[in-house]
């Protein structure tokens, strides 16, 4: 390394034989928040002079444009947009984003260990940087039954891989309040690596806060307002702002965000589908969307940008400066960011390129991932008297938080019956790790189902089956699916499937290229918009985090209805 160090400084000395020279950009500086013209030369993909050159015979003039540093994504799910690491990649570097941070934890809780092992190495040839933080929480609560089971022993054979930076985000807070042996070992294991803790922190008091960050937990994506953003930067977090796609935080954080406290903020999506990555981007969106709605661009450049690098103690990346990584952007402004080029290591990419033609073998057992026992009509009963009051999971719009509703629903021969008119629908979450049957049941609200059922194998965290609908028949028909295809996403009416996705890497990504799969997902949705009445919303994606027991305040496993604030199951009738 000392080699090389010393290779860059010599050409920083005499710049007559570098690799590429940007002439004429207005380069932007996260650091200072300002821009300045200058041409920029770069050898070996670092930037080794910024100044006034000549021109060599690899130039590129760039005159009335910016040039900014890649877009880093501070937080995301790859499982959640369905492809695999390689595809996501072709997917995002079109849209500026030449590094992610992301957690396995998707995959890790139906595979364990060979799932993790999968990411890194089909991440190995990604186009853009995937830097993995090892999953802290798998499982991630007691409260229902997943595919595998992480110890610090485990992470530990993973820790020295080189695209490993962290631990990632720590649901399993009791483990930290208890200081139980095997999170505690996870914390010690990371730190004497120097590297860097993740948070989630929803719904976390100051009290629980304090504890989070003792225990050198630094950041967190969990703040849903002004308020909670706030006390967390005074408790010394890096905020993350979210904007995925059942997530949507940043409009409602925004107002926290000044030139004071700008350097504790970044951005990050968390999850994101597919279809939508393709026609709007990631932290690309953020950044528009932030700026559109009154922040300074060069706040927001500042925290898609060098703020992510130093929340996650990622070196040389984040910034156009000499000794960074040539991770570039040339945009024509900073308003709508439209790429004419992106270049990465210092290289021009063809943001088009197709699919490599030789892809990792994927092992079998994380083809096969679907263990389902047979579903009955009977199991799918849930027990209401007449004139009888039922907890109801209630969606809030653009939020993966849900409310405890209580209401009188109607019932048919002593079971609960759907109600369109009222939005309430059944749900159901079922085991498909181990065979062990557990079926769970409950109401939901705000799904705005006219008919049929939606199901899928995403269910976060333990991705069990998840499905909703307005009768029973259509119901089964879609688990069985979802059985047969060893995974995906479903949408049955009338008896009949009318629309899928198959996702047959653990039931979570496709096998086949993104653009192959877009279409599939866009064909989904139009499909989806004739039986739902929500237009505005990703169903399938609300549908997924509606089984996430660490997220208030209710929500279904396959244990049964689960009271986050109470941190217990209830029955579904009072």
């Amino acid at each position: 390394m000392t080699d090389f160090i010393s290779d860059l400084i010599e050409k920083a000395k005499n710049l007559n034989d570098v690799d590429l020279i940007l002439k004429n950009g207005e380069i932007v500086d996260v650091f200072s928040l300002e821009t300045f013209k200058a041409d920029i030369a770069i050898y070996k993909g670092y930037i080794v002079g910024i100044g006034h050159f000549d021109a060599i015979e690899n130039t590129v003039d760039v005159s009335n444009k910016f040039i900014i540093p890649g877009f880093i994504d501070g937080h995301i799910h790859i499982e959640s947009t369905m492809v695999r690491p390689s595809e996501f990649s072709r997917a995002i570097i079109k849209h500026g984003i030449t590094t992610v941070v992301t957690d396995p934890h998707e995959i890790a809780n139906v595979s364990g260990i060979d799932g993790i092992k999968f990411m890194i190495n089909d991440a190995a040839g990604a186009s853009v940087d995937i830097l993995m933080k090892l999953p802290s929480s798998v499982p991630a609560t007691r409260f229902e039954n997943n595919g595998a089971t992480l110890t610090s022993e485990d992470l530990q054979q993973l820790i020295d891989e080189e695209s490993v930076i962290g631990l990632a985000e720590v649901m399993d807070y009791p483990a930290v309040v208890h200081h139980e042996k095997d999170m505690m070992e996870k914390i010690r294991m990371v730190k004497e690596k120097k590297f860097i803790i993740d948070g989630h922190a929803a719904g976390l008091t100051d009290r629980e806060l304090d504890i989070y960050s003792i225990a050198s937990i630094r950041n967190d994506h969990e703040a849903v307002n002004k308020e909670e953003a706030i006390r967390r930067v005074r408790k010394g977090f890096n905020v993350l702002v979210r904007e995925g796609s059942a997530a949507k935080d940043l409009l409602a954080i925004l107002p926290a965000i000044n030139e004071r406290n700008s350097t504790r903020f970044s951005f990050c999506t968390d999850d994101k589908h597919l279809d939508e990555l393709i026609a709007e981007g990631t932290i690309n969106h953020a950044i528009k969307l932030a700026v559109t709605n009154g922040l300074d661009p060069l706040i927001a450049i500042q925290m898609a940008t060098i703020n992510n690098a130093l929340c996650h103690g990622i070196e040389n990346k984040g910034a156009v400066a000499p000794g960074y990584l040539a991770d570039l952007l040339i945009v024509d402004n900073l308003k709508d960011l439209t790429i004419h080029h992106v270049i990465k290591s210092g290289k021009i990419m063809k943001i088009d390129s197709k699919p490599k033609q030789e892809q990792i073998l994927i092992p079998s057992s994380i083809m096969q991932s679907v263990k389902l026992q047979s579903i009955s009509k009977e199991m799918l009963r849930i027990p209401i008297k007449d004139q009888q009051k039922a907890h109801i999971i209630e969606i809030l719009p653009g939020k993966i938080i849900t409310k405890k509703r209580i209401d009188f629903v109607d019932q048919e021969d002593g079971f609960f019956k759907p109600n369109l008119e009222k939005d309430y629908l059944k749900m159901v979450v079922c085991e498909r790790h181990n065979h062990t049957g557990h079926v769970g049941l409950g109401i939901v609200h705000g799904l705005k189902l006219l008919s049929g059922a939606i199901a899928s194998t995403v269910a976060h965290d333990s991705h069990n089956i998840v499905a909703a609908g307005t009768n029973d028949e259509d119901i089964l028909i879609a688990i069985e699916r979802l059985r047969n295809i060893q995974g995906g996403l479903v949408i049955v009416k009338n008896g009949e499937v009318m629309a899928e996705v198959q996702l047959p890497i653990a039931g979570l990504m496709s096998d086949q290229p993104y653009e192959f799969v877009g279409k599939q997902l866009t064909d989904l949705h139009e499909k989806l918009e004739m039986i739902v009445d929500n237009h505005s919303q990703n169903i399938f994606m609300i549908l997924s985090f509606l089984c996430l027991p660490v997220i208030p305040e209710l929500k279904l496993t396959d244990k049964g209805l689960f009271d986050v604030t109470a941190f217990e199951h209830i029955n579904v009738g009072l």
